[in-house]
């Protein structure tokens, strides 16, 4: 197998959400500890006392009040938009491509991620699989999930799931490269009773 990473088939990505939601946290920390480091008098005695916003600030938005409405209106609309967008692309349902292999042949997502699964339980030491077909019509991916029974031996899961199952996968669905994730578990059995 290669080691390219895929984006498609490493997941769905959460790193501009995580990115922004730990921006905004870290502005939301610093915030706070600057107001309690100024009202608990750490910065000076009359500091808590002096105004939130800086005279010489205040003295030139009274000078270019038209300038100050539009800057601020433009900032609001642009965090509206921003929040909008953030907010529609985290309900965004991860997509599940259905390839047109010929004019009138279509292989829905889920014939893909069941022969996969079905074939990948075919390899010994495979106690179940999880497929998931991702990405897009031009780009499509695989997200594997193997449960391995104890004391299989990876190397030879890893060989003939890259030789038979996805080559088989990637010959059937008529592409070069199908970039795939693979996440392997072992397989826990159900305690048994002593009696």
């Amino acid at each position: 197998m290669t080691r390219s990473v895929s984006a498609k088939a490493l997941g769905r990505s959460t790193g501009t959400e995580r990115t922004l939601t730990v921006l905004i946290g870290l502005l939301a920390l610093l915030g706070g500890a600057a107001a309690l480091v100024v009202g608990a008098g750490w910065l000076g005695t009359y500091r808590a006392d002096r105004p939130l916003v800086d005279p010489i600030a205040l003295d030139w938005l009274s000078r270019h009040a038209l300038a100050g409405r539009v800057g601020a209106i433009v900032l609001g609309v642009l965090l509206l938009w921003l929040g909008l967008w953030w907010f529609f692309r985290s309900l965004r349902p991860e997509g599940r491509p259905d390839l047109e292999l010929d004019d009138d042949l279509v292989v829905t997502s889920s014939a893909i991620s069941e022969a996969v699964r079905l074939d990948a339980e075919t390899v010994d030491g495979v106690g179940r699989a999880r497929v998931r077909a991702v990405g897009d019509k031009e780009n499509p991916a695989l997200r594997i999930t193997l449960w391995l029974v104890e004391g299989t031996d990876l190397k030879r899961v890893w060989e003939q799931l890259d030789h038979t199952v996805l080559a088989r996968a990637r010959e059937s669905l008529g592409v070069d490269v199908l970039p795939t994730a693979v996440r392997i578990e072992l397989d826990t059995t159900a305690p048994q009773r002593v009696r």
